[in-house]
């Protein structure tokens, strides 16, 4: 085979890379035993597209077979203000082996370096060690491990709240200065255009809330998906395990009937068990990994995987 081709994404590839990233994800799940798929046809993975082309177009990298003309893998990237996050990528299993991952990455890396970001971020499957190994050769270093949960809420909702959910609202624009600057007191990074789209709500399967202590300060808050290839709470940033959990189960509520999946650090052992108290499953384990600057979490940040928040 002729040197393959790496190039930006195009409107044309919309739905071959929506039906790249559902029969890769579907097929490696299924390969190795595990519980989470896609459902419904390559229709519903064209929410990657639309939601990053909608947050910054152009942003990812395909891979192109010389030959054939056929798309061998892509990955979706996102520059943000402190660091540039690295999404969703696939490879066709027609071409496990042949370095299109790894090519996909450095030209990631590439952008990153060329455009003077601190720092490419990324949350990476524990149970994928294909990935993880491309990931830490490149330079990646976990720093977090999260527990993915899942739990089932009933049709009439979540009962028994816990301390602080009185304080749980809605988000609104407003919010967003002190949402991002939570963020950056918590992670050392910010994501104002990710805040707005959310709050925003154009496509309909958003929201997102925000908890306020006794002085009205905002301490926490949270976004959620209702996309039917991504029912995800996350990402999430609060200073305790007391609003996390104030802001898990008020969005729980907004998804009654639904199993959301959701990422909790698992050095967080209370918060933890109490998911477990809920009803909550596991279903898989995450890094956070870095290349470049990264500064500790000081609070709790539970990552998405739309878009990818690292």
């Amino acid at each position: 085979m002729n040197e393959m081709l790496i190039r930006p994404i195009a409107p044309a590839d919309r739905f071959e890379v929506a039906d790249l990233i559902y029969s890769s994800i579907n097929s490696w799940y299924d390969t190795h035993g595990r519980m989470f798929r896609f459902s419904g046809g390559p229709k519903v993975t064209e929410v990657f597209y639309d939601v990053y082309h909608d947050l910054e177009p152009g942003c990812a990298f395909v891979a192109q077979h010389p030959d054939t003309g056929r798309l061998m893998g892509s990955c979706y990237y996102h520059p943000r203000q402190h660091h540039v996050s690295l999404g969703i990528m696939n490879v066709h299993p027609n071409y496990f082996g042949m370095q299109v991952g790894r090519r996909l990455l450095q030209a990631i890396i590439d952008f990153t370096e060329r455009g003077g970001y601190p720092a490419l971020r990324l949350t990476s499957s524990a149970m994928n060690l294909d990935s993880f190994s491309l990931y830490s050769k490149a330079g990646f270093v976990p720093h977090c491990a999260f527990q993915d949960m899942f739990l089932p809420v009933p049709a009439e909702g979540m009962k028994q709240p816990p301390p602080g959910t009185d304080r749980v609202r809605p988000a609104t624009p407003a919010d967003i200065p002190a949402m991002a600057a939570l963020e950056m007191e918590v992670s050392g990074i910010t994501r104002e255009e990710d805040y707005r789209y959310c709050i925003a709500n154009r496509a309909g399967y958003w929201h997102a809330a925000v908890h306020e202590d006794s002085r009205g300060h905002i301490d926490g808050w949270i976004v959620s998906c209702g996309h039917p290839a991504m029912n995800m709470l996350g990402p999430l940033v609060a200073r305790t395990e007391q609003e996390t959990a104030a802001l898990l189960w008020t969005e729980l509520n907004c998804h009654k009937g639904r199993s959301p999946l959701f990422l909790v650090p698992v050095e967080r052992g209370q918060l933890v068990h109490q998911m477990y108290g809920w009803g909550a499953k596991n279903c898989e384990i995450h890094f956070c990994q870095v290349r470049g600057k990264f500064q500790p979490f000081a609070g709790i940040s539970m990552p998405s995987f739309l878009p990818e928040t690292g």
